[in-house]
């Protein structure tokens, strides 16, 4: 499905199931046993819904909420005791009214079902658990289950089956020519649910469909799975197939990969042998949580101690090729969100840049004044293309932009 799944109200082709989606303005929190909290615009409560159990076995219920949850182009479902499931569809929360409220025996042995012995042991130690896990005709589903309040609860994203084609997600051209690397580091950035998984899924699968390489993923959990076609692909889970991410990148270097895909870099000691994967000859797909491709360069070297930053900005410097940041944005025409992003290629004066902690700050100034043949593409660019095709309506690329005043010149220029 991508990053542009049809309008809301549009999958919903029975009026009388329009009516049972209930907006909501505002973080899950403000759901009460009583009602949901929205704006008077919004405002709908269901105090004459009871509390009850929904029925039958707790996969098969959940599989059902799943099924829905797809049909309307959720990324997420949200299942605590006492509310409704709640799911978000492009990017906004709504509540499915018409199933009962959840009981707190009910979420707890929905969460039981879900998870295998050992992800239970985890549960019980700390409180929380990460997994994925495969529903018949939905595909994988990755689900935190954790406590809050005293109580179990659950949010699980759904992972399309199939990994959409590069080609589909709207990225631009620049980014495809990523997957032609031989060696060296590629980050892809940006914030939770802004698509990252997405785009190095379908970046993966671009290797998959045209080169002869062998490419390892460490992940935590699984999500998309790869059928093999001119690649060897071989996944490793976090905790089912290596105990850590550093452990799993320093086996990665003895398995003879082409390609790795690190799902995350949690620590120095990962980012550290990500750095050495790519010195030695790997082509490395990370991801980062950074809102731009500058400020990615900048936490990677100052997660290190002070004492070690200036050998890693030399590390960064020789071996980070480019960073895409990428954010999901409403579309004009309501039809779900069209994804804007800014790249950075690192050409010989970014890596002069990066190597210099007094000039790195510079580097926005070089991304900005980039071409798109220099493999630069600045966010406010990307913006002003988006609005020129009139995916996004000129209001919300202003809202997004860097420099709002510059881009609303632009927009009003052409």
């Amino acid at each position: 499905m991508g990053y542009e799944p049809h309008g809301f109200e549009q999958r919903l082709r029975d009026k009388d199931a329009v009516e049972r989606v209930l907006m909501v303005d505002g973080p899950v929190a403000t759901v009460s046993s009583a009602c949901i909290s929205c704006t008077p615009a919004t405002m709908r409560c269901y105090m004459e819904n009871p509390v009850a159990a929904a029925p039958s076995e707790p996969l098969e219920w959940l599989s059902q909420v799943l099924v829905e949850a797809t049909r309307y182009g959720a990324s997420d479902v949200h299942l605590r005791a006492r509310n409704h499931p709640i799911l978000r569809v492009d990017g906004v929360l709504r509540a499915l009214d018409d199933r009962p409220r959840l009981t707190v025996e009910r979420v707890a042995e929905i969460g039981e079902a879900m998870m295998d012995t050992r992800q239970r042991a985890v549960f019980a130690r700390e409180h929380q658990v990460d997994l994925s896990r495969g529903f018949k005709g939905i595909g994988r589903v990755r689900a935190n289950i954790f406590r809050q309040r005293g109580t179990v609860a659950l949010v699980l994203r759904v992972i399309h089956s199939v990994v959409p084609p590069l080609t589909s997600l709207g990225l631009p051209e620049m980014v495809a020519k990523l997957t032609q690397l031989e060696r060296g580091l590629v980050l892809v950035t940006g914030a939770s649910g802004s698509g990252k998984t997405t785009t190095l899924a379908a970046l993966v699968n671009e290797v998959n469909l045209t080169q002869t390489k062998h490419v390892l993923t460490i992940e935590d959990p699984i999500e998309f799975l790869f059928a093999e076609q001119k690649s060897l692909i071989t996944q490793r889970e976090i905790g089912v197939d290596a105990p850590t991410f550093h452990e799993a990148m320093r086996a990665a270097l003895r398995e003879d990969p082409d390609v790795i895909l690190l799902g995350e870099m949690r620590d120095i000691e990962t980012i550290e042998t990500a750095l050495q994967a790519a010195e030695t000859g790997h082509f490395v797909l990370a991801t980062a949580h950074a809102p731009a491709a500058a400020e990615a360069v900048n936490r990677l070297i100052t997660a290190f101690p002070a004492e070690a930053q200036a050998g890693v900005r030399v590390k960064v410097a020789q071996n980070l090729r480019a960073v895409v940041s990428q954010r999901l944005l409403p579309r004009a025409d309501g039809q779900g969100r069209a994804v804007a992003c800014e790249v950075l290629t690192i050409s010989a004066l970014a890596r002069e840049l990066i190597a210099d902690p007094a000039r790195i700050k510079d580097l926005p100034e070089v991304l900005k004044r980039g071409s798109v043949q220099d493999g630069m593409l600045a966010f406010d660019a990307c913006l002003l293309a988006l609005v020129k095709a009139k995916r996004i309506a000129p209001a919300i690329a202003l809202q997004y932009a860097s420099s709002a005043n510059d881009l609303r010149l632009k927009i009003e220029g052409f």
